[in-house]
């Protein structure tokens, strides 16, 4: 069977990240949609997504095939009704259909003709925000696969580890004195990780292969460091997707960080109104800032962007993709993709600078830009060049 795991309707809801991913390879919990899925089918998949994304994640449709919306985050449930899926039948949550069976001689589908397979209690990925809302339920689903039949390696004698039974650690991790506290919710260090003396750490917590906690961080759950990430400082509720950096002291609560992003030392992230209001975010499909509904909802912040020392983030920023922000002011609460801000002015960040700095920042970690990547941030380009002042 061909599984192909398709956008879905919450796409443009959750830009600027899927500016340059589709949505199933957006990371949640220990692992992204994608892995998820093919882990439980043992299988590779493939994606419908937008056509400039697609040399990078083609689409592969054979005679059979089973679509699933990657905005929905898969549980055992899901994975099993997808599994057992059959010709002319389509899986439902919720009035929403979220996966179905199709051939290659379908030119339409009439959908009134298939068998529902009604599911419940699947959650969808609708905004930016659910992202981090629905990170500790996402964090113990993948610890729960993920450590089914397995040994986690030794916890050194030196680690005040609480709770050990949910704590889990990969061959290869490196951890040093430090307190792994797993009362509230479970701790997953992939292989090759590294946790610094003095960290401290509760869970739910996930740290990718090849990631690394710095001395004296203090996170709080439900947290994910995704692979080769470096942080440090304070940082609670929040998902740093791969290859970002929040090494230095500074505040990050409740906020979302794409790949190949940096942040200077003390940077810091308002994720409470001083009104205690709720949170208003800008909103790519409605070119509005949008009410969030939330309490709590800190910075989203696309691939590529940088911070200079001390920048400070309202609540509710939303940062696009390659976007260089500095200066001793609060920036404005939407910074578009390749903008150069500072002290409340937004000039452009030209495409050629962008490119040599991102090119510069993956060296450092000894991958080569593509040129699918070139061409995608070529794109990103192009669609947001309207958001950025003349």
């Amino acid at each position: 069977m061909n599984y192909i795991l398709f956008d879905g309707a919450f796409r443009d809801a959750l830009l600027p990240f899927t500016f340059t991913r589709p949505v199933a390879d957006i990371r949640i919990g220990i692992l992204t949609i994608r892995e998820k899925w093919e882990r439980f089918l043992r299988l590779t998949t493939t994606t419908l997504t937008e056509d400039y994304l697609e040399n990078k994640y083609p689409m592969l449709e054979m005679e059979e095939n089973i679509f699933i919306n990657a905005g929905y985050l898969p549980n055992m449930e899901f994975f099993k009704a997808v599994k057992s899926l059959k010709q002319n039948q389509a899986v439902f949550c919720n009035d929403e259909m979220i996966a179905f069976y199709s051939t290659r001689d379908q030119e339409e589908i009439d959908f009134s003709t298939y068998e529902v397979i009604e599911i419940e209690g699947v959650k969808a990925i609708e905004h930016k925000w659910d992202l981090f809302l629905l990170n500790d339920l996402a964090i113990r689903q993948d610890f729960e696969m993920l450590t089914a039949d397995e040994i986690s390696a030794d916890i050194p004698e030196f680690v005040q580890a609480i709770n050990k039974e949910n704590i889990f650690i990969e061959e290869g991790a490196v951890i040093n004195p430090c307190v792994l506290n797993a009362s509230s919710g479970p701790i997953y260090i992939a292989k090759d990780a590294v946790v610094l003396d003095g960290a401290l750490i509760r869970g739910p917590f996930a740290l990718g292969e090849k990631a690394l906690v710095k001395m004296g961080a203090k996170i709080y759950g439900a947290t994910t460091v995704g692979p080769n990430c470096k942080v440090g400082g304070e940082i609670k509720n929040s998902i740093l997707f791969a290859n970002s950096n929040k090494g230095h002291e500074g505040y990050l609560g409740n906020s979302i960080i794409g790949e190949w992003c940096n942040f200077g030392a003390d940077s810091n992230v308002s994720n409470l109104k001083n009104t205690y209001s709720k949170v208003r975010l800008w909103s790519y499909e409605d070119e509005i800032y949008e009410d969030s509904n939330q309490l709590l909802c800190g910075l989203m912040m696309g691939d590529h962007s940088k911070t200079s020392i001390n920048t400070m983030f309202n609540t509710g920023t939303v940062v696009g993709v390659s976007a260089n922000i500095f200066g001793s002011d609060l920036p404005e609460k939407f910074i578009p993709s390749f903008s150069w801000s500072g002290n409340k002015i937004i000039d452009v960040y030209t495409f050629k600078k962008a490119i040599r700095t991102a090119t510069k920042m993956m060296e450092l970690s000894n991958v080569e830009i593509s040129e699918q990547d070139i061409s995608i941030l070529e794109h990103v380009n192009t669609l947001t060049e309207k958001y950025r002042k003349k």
